[in-house]
Parts: structure tokens; sequence; C-alpha cells
């Protein structure tokens, strides 16, 4: 049934309405966390969450994707080891199997929500695929689990919006930032049928993983990509202006500007056709931003992603790698 979906210390705080809230799984903490998704971000989540001492069901729907997700996250957690305890390779050893021992696998999205006190949706950014499987998710969770997607530019609460209204009182957005292990915000997007007390407890949640919260209302593109994509369009049509070749506009940046990265080069980090599914899908249809020109489509961009020009994961973008 899900095939498509997967390609690609808390207090416990009553929310009013709720039914069974004062359950097993908000009783003390949220310490058990479901992640549903095994790509890089879900896989990243799941490191992190298990990091930190919650016990973690990783979920996607074939073992193969299970396989290559834990296999990430023990890659990943050598690298921390490796740094952690730098002349202790039994310390390090002993930490790697610690953290993995925390995460548990399941092919099966009703068993490993089962007794989650936070379940975190990780897969393709549409919108219908993530309708589908909350509807599963939430008939499957504890009545008083919270709900959270990580999507990056879809709205929260069209994504809750089929649920019934005490699911969508349990519904907020928990954005990580990729690579999660590294990247210390975190987005907790509240809609405006979100209980305040599972807002509150996301933030915590996100608090006791390490992670700085910030909280914002369920609008395009939360606060960091709403501001971020503007600046990438922009830099793409000041190319296609031929104002400046991106070296320059990078170094520009950079220099003047303080910017780490340039706009260039972090639109090759981030992946030119994420950022063209993203600036599409408000161009068309985001709320208040239909025809913007802030988000129009750009030719330069399209014939990149036409060509396989991707950025660096494909090795090759506005530069080669």
């Amino acid at each position: 049934m899900f095939a498509a979906v997967f390609r690609s210390s808390v207090p416990a705080i009553r929310v009013p309405g709720a039914r069974g809230f004062s359950g097993s799984a908000a009783r003390a903490s949220m310490q058990r966390i479901a992640v549903v998704g095994g790509g890089q971000m879900g896989s990243g989540i799941a490191q992190v969450a298990a990091t930190h001492n919650h016990d973690v069901t990783l979920v996607d729907v074939s073992q193969e994707a299970l396989d290559r997700g834990r296999a990430y996250i023990a890659k990943s957690l050598k690298r921390v080891a490796k740094k952690k305890f730098p002349d202790d390779a039994a310390a390090q050893g002993g930490f790697v199997d610690g953290v993995l021992a925390r995460i548990a696998l399941s092919t099966s999205p009703e068993a490993g929500v089962r007794d989650a006190a936070l379940v975190v949706e990780a897969v393709v950014e549409n919108i219908a695929v993530k309708q589908q499987l909350f509807a599963a998710l939430a008939a499957a969770a504890p009545a008083d689990a919270v709900l959270a997607s990580n999507t990056s530019s879809l709205p929260i609460g069209k994504i809750a919006a089929p649920l019934g209204a005490d699911a969508r009182r349990r519904f907020v957005g928990l954005h990580f930032f990729n690579p999660v292990p590294q990247m210390k915000l975190v987005e907790v997007v509240r809609t405006d049928e979100a209980a305040p007390a599972v807002v509150d407890r996301a933030v915590a949640f996100a608090k006791a993983i390490g992670k700085t919260p910030a909280v914002c209302k369920d609008t395009p593109g939360f606060i960091v990509n709403r501001l971020l994509l503007p600046y990438m369009m922009e830099a793409i049509r000041l190319l296609e202006r031929g104002v400046a070749e991106p070296r320059d506009i990078d170094t520009a940046m950079k220099l003047g500007a303080g910017y780490p990265m340039g706009p260039f080069e972090l639109c090759d980090y981030v992946g030119l056709d994420t950022i063209k599914f993203i600036v599409d899908g408000w161009h068309q249809d985001g709320d208040g931003l239909q025809g913007n020109p802030l988000f129009a489509p750009s030719a330069k961009l399209d014939e990149l992603v036409k060509s396989g020009r991707l950025g660096v994961k494909a090795g090759k973008g506005f530069y080669d790698y």
C-alpha cells in the first residue's frame, strides 16, 4: 500500500480535547520516537534522537531501504565517535553500538508507530502521498502521540486537513535541516488548529535532542526557505541578465555580506531540482504567492535541471565537482 510513499526528555502535557492524552506514550517523556522514511533526512533524525537516548523505530517499506538507512547512520556515527574518542577505538565502537542498539527497524508503518509518543514523517514531497500515509499513521499511533511532518515546502495544515479534529490538534511541522546531525536548527511549525501544549512538546523535544527550535506559523517556506529561495532565485536572475558570473556573485556575497557560501554554491548544495520543485509549486499554488515575481520560473534553472545538472549530488550544477 505504501510502496510509492518511500521512494525517495519532554514533559507530559495534556491537550484540551484530546482523548486519552494522559496515556503511556506521554506519561513521562517522548522516549519512543517513530521516524517514517529511511532516506537521508529520516536516517539523520533517527540518529540524532537515538544519540540523545531516545528509543527510535525507523520505518520504510523494504528491508533493503532500512539497511541502507542503518548503514548511513553507522557511517555517520563512526565519524562522530572518532572526534569524540580520538585515541580510544574501544570507546568509539561502544558509542556506535550503543546508539545503533536504540534504533529498531520496521517495514510496517502501522506497527512502527504503535508505541510512539512522537511520529515524524520524512518521505517524498508529495501532499497526496503524505495525506494517505498520515491517515494510516494517525489510526495506528497512540491517541496522545504528536504527529509531525518534516516537509520543507508543503503546508502543514493541508497535509493534516483530511484527518479528524483530534489528530489535527496534535499535528505540527518539525522541519530539520540537512545534514541533520550537524545542523542545529529545527523549525517548529504551528497550524491554527495545533494545540499550544503540542507545540510546547515539539519545542521541548527539539531542545532535548540538542537542537535550537524556531517556532513559526504555517506559511509557505516557513522562515528559512521563505527568505532563502528568493535570495537564490534573484542570484540566478542576475546571471540571466548578464550582470555577473556565478563565481563573482558568490565571491561578492561571501566577502561583502559575510555569508559562508555564495548563492550558487548553496543552490548546488541544496539541489537544483529541489529548488525548482519548491519555486514552481509556490508560484502555481503557494498561499498568497501565486504569480509573485519573486518565485517566477527561471529559464536558466529549467535548462540546468533538464540537462541533469542538479548540483553536488550529480557532480555538476552551476559548478562542476
